[in-house]
């Protein structure tokens, strides 16, 4: 298992740093997007967001590639990915196969560092509640 969760960590910050970079240098020539993604798209664009995602994306990529604060990429590339997995789903179904392997790949990562995650999923308790 361990093998697994190393290999998919340096998967899944290779294909988020190749595509967070891809962002800015434009070395890997897409189509552009049409009908309601091309509208979204527009949007992250004109409002600068895209460059706070790909930025994101490039941070993500390099921190799981040197295995340092592996948890934390985690976490902030969770949502990116739901955003990521519902922007095909909804709106470039052509993509989807990817974002379900960034999904898997994330997944077997997050297995290896589970026990960081468990308080993030427990209910509170009385004696918890700050004062």
């Amino acid at each position: 298992m361990k093998l697994t969760s190393t290999i998919a960590r340096i998967l899944l910050g290779v294909l988020f740093l190749v595509f967070g970079l891809n962002g800015f240098l434009q070395f890997i020539k897409l189509p552009p997007p049409t009908g309601a993604a091309a509208q979204f798209m527009g949007a992250l664009f004109v409002s600068h967001e895209i460059v706070v995602i790909m930025a994101l994306q490039v941070i993500v990529g390099v921190l799981l590639l040197v295995n340092r604060f592996v948890p934390l990429a985690l976490f902030l590339l969770a949502p990116v990915i739901v955003n990521i997995v519902l922007f095909h789903a909804f709106m470039a179904p052509e993509g989807l196969p990817m974002a379900l392997i960034a999904s898997v790949l994330w997944v077997l990562t997050a297995l290896s560092v589970r026990g960081v995650f468990k308080e993030l999923v427990q209910p509170r308790t009385t004696d918890s509640v700050a004062a």
